[in-house]
Formats: structure tokens, C-alpha cells, sequence
């Protein structure tokens, strides 16, 4: 197992993210608009995305696993990147893991504050909808009605309620 295949398969998983990105940036878009039908769309996509990533991730960890078990490193928990940075002799393929790696952490960053950002969105328009359901319910009337005698001999003022006073 070489370098170079791992770079390969970081590229690949750069190449993944960079567009589950561009979603997530349409993604935005769609909530802000509440276009439903082309979020539902989206997410579909996403999900492909989703498996995908997961199917190199896993090939990544294989290949990482192969090259620090062919170095006569002890593996501990998941073996990461960094570890075969470490152990590798500094070299034009180290210096394009190296790289590769750094743009994928930032573009993780990138996806992870666009999906916080778009869970944000959700939560907003879900307030907002159960704020404008909350006003739309009539209010429970809280007045307890007394049988007493200037009501059934029809003495007692009738409280008038207007439009007005239902939430709308």
C-alpha cells in the first residue's frame, strides 16, 4: 500500500464533500424559498451522497490500516491520516497528503457550518409555524358560566364578544 493511493482516495472524498457542499448551500436556498417538493429532491441526493462518502471512508480506513501494518506500526483505535503522516518519510507524496488532508478539513468545516446553518433555518420555520397555527386556535374561553337566577331569567348581560378578541 503507497501513499499515493491514499491521496487518491482523499481526492475522491474531497471531490465527494465539495459537492454534498453545493447541496447544503442549495439546500439554503430552498428553505429560505419553502420549496418543499425540491427539499424533499435535495435530500434524496444527499443521502447518495451520504453512502458514497461512507463506501470511500471505509476504504480510506482499510488503506490507512494496510500502510501502517506494512510499516510495523501498532494500530490502536481508528487509524487516521495523521498517523500515516507520521510514519511516512517526508516526500513529494507526503507533502500532497499533507495538502489533500488540510483542504478536506477545511471543506469538512466548511459542510459542517452549512448544515448548522440549515438546521438553524428548520427550527425557525417550524417556530413559525407553530406560532401562526397558535394564533389561528381560538382561545379556550376561561369564563366559568353561573346558572344563577339573573341568568335564567335572562337579567344578566350577556358578554359580547367581538371578532377582535379571537387570535387571528
Amino acid at each position: 500500500m503507497s501513499i499515493a493511493t491514499i491521496v487518491v482516495t482523499l481526492g475522491k472524498l474531497e471531490k465527494m464533500h465539495k459537492s454534498l457542499l453545493e447541496l447544503a448551500l442549495a439546500k439554503t436556498e430552498y428553505i429560505k424559498q419553502g420549496d418543499m417538493e425540491k427539499l424533499d429532491q435535495l435530500i434524496k441526493s444527499e443521502q447518495a451522497h451520504v453512502a458514497a462518502i461512507n463506501t470511500l471512508e471505509q476504504q480510506r480506513q482499510a488503506m490507512v490500516t494496510d500502510y501502517l501494518r506494512a510499516k510495523g506500526i501498532a494500530l490502536t483505535d481508528t487509524p487516521s491520516v495523521a498517523d500515516v503522516i507520521k510514519a511516512a518519510e517526508n516526500g513529494e507524496s507526503t507533502k500532497e497528503l499533507v495538502s489533500v488532508r488540510e483542504r478536506l478539513i477545511a471543506l469538512l468545516d466548511q459542510l459542517k457550518m452549512q448544515n448548522d446553518l440549515n438546521q438553524k433555518l428548520v427550527m425557525n420555520s417550524l417556530q413559525f409555524i407553530n406560532i401562526t397555527l397558535d394564533a389561528m386556535r381560538p382561545q379556550q374561553r376561561t369564563e366559568q358560566f353561573n346558572y344563577s337566577g339573573a341568568e335564567v331569567r335572562g337579567n344578566a348581560e350577556v358578554a359580547k364578544r367581538s371578532f377582535n378578541e379571537f387570535k387571528a
